[in-house]
């Protein structure tokens, strides 16, 4: 396994870092891939991977460098720069661009585990990577980037709840199941890949949240250090949880599906992430839930969550059993 070994003060300085490019390239990974991990991830699928592959047809040098640089043991490095604070999706993609072309080679070695394919022993590498990275910002990503902003950042306040709750060692261990685990001793196991342990005392690590199922790690020695990993239940696909029209009927289309959303514990600020209303309509709404019994809230640290009740659950199982 990989794991990097951090002190306690690297460890309280952790921070959430919401990248454009990451979301970008976890996107590119998903068109590469092909398969959904949900139905919100098929239908997005099923609208781009057309464009995705007729392009990649069109230019064979660009298909094998994915296929490459998405390699059978690593991901080539210089294709995931380090999320900056702040950074758009261009910026990171010209750091891209900006790679030295010996060192892309080099990468796609690595990713490899092997030798370079013929066709890809050229200079031009970086910008046919940064190229298709602007191709999949720009037709798959930016359409969909404010609502996937949205879910991002609830994403965040979810996980810095945990971490008040918990502390990092139960966040570390959350973020990628199977994969990152917190192994105490200030090491943290960020992969399953036999590489020699990394020191990264003293460097800022950022924990980087994407909407696809993907994840990497990324580093710029010996300053900086990134964790990506997918959101998480229901903040990865909201648009998945159906709302039953009986229930619509009852409650109003709005009400009804802050509802059926608090199968999971939600703050008011993810509410308004996820749903894309307005603050004071979601307080309105999570007012009548709480009159009504149907739903309940408790402080986890600086963080009010409202859940369902058992009544709820009723009501929404109602709702699904009517629909049937």
């Amino acid at each position: 396994m990989g794991w990097w070994q951090l002190n306690a003060d690297t460890l309280a300085r952790s921070r959430f870092v919401v990248s454009p490019f990451a979301e970008t390239f976890a996107s590119l990974r998903l068109l590469h891939g092909g398969t959904a991990a949900h139905p919100g991830e098929r239908a997005w699928l099923d609208a781009r991977l057309p464009g995705y592959r007729a392009r990649l047809a069109a230019d064979p040098v660009t298909a094998a460098l994915v296929r490459a640089g998405l390699g059978r043991v690593w991901t080539a490095d210089f294709l995931t720069p380090t999320p900056r604070d702040g950074e758009s999706a261009g910026e990171g993609i010209a750091r891209v661009r900006s790679a030295r072309p010996d060192a892309a080679r080099a990468h796609l070695r690595v990713a490899l585990a092997g030798p370079l394919p013929a066709v890809l022993d050229r200079d031009d590498l970086p910008d046919r990577a940064a190229d298709l990275l602007t191709y999949v910002w720009e037709a798959a990503v930016r359409p969909y980037w404010e609502r996937r902003r949205r879910i991002l950042e609830a994403d965040v306040v979810a996980r810095t709840a945990q971490v008040s709750r918990g502390g990092w060692a139960e966040v570390l261990d959350s973020v990628r199941p199977g994969r990152t685990r917190w192994l105490g001793a200030n090491r943290l196991q960020v992969n399953l890949h036999e590489y020699p342990p990394r020191e990264i005392s003293g460097a800022d690590l950022l924990l980087v949240p994407v909407t696809p199922k993907s994840g990497w790690v990324s580093w710029e020695e010996p300053d900086r250090y990134a964790l990506v990993y997918p959101c998480a239940g229901a903040l990865s696909d909201p648009a998945a949880r159906s709302v039953p029209a009986a229930l619509t009927a009852l409650l109003g289309g709005a009400r009804a599906g802050v509802l059926v959303l608090l199968d999971t514990p939600l703050s008011t600020t993810q509410l308004t992430a996820v749903t894309g209303q307005g603050l004071g309509s979601v307080g309105r709404h999570l007012k009548v839930l709480l009159d009504a019994g149907l739903a309940e809230r408790r402080r986890a640290g600086r963080s009010v969550l409202y859940s369902r009740t058992a009544a709820g659950d009723a009501v929404v199982e109602a709702g699904n059993r009517s629909a049937t």
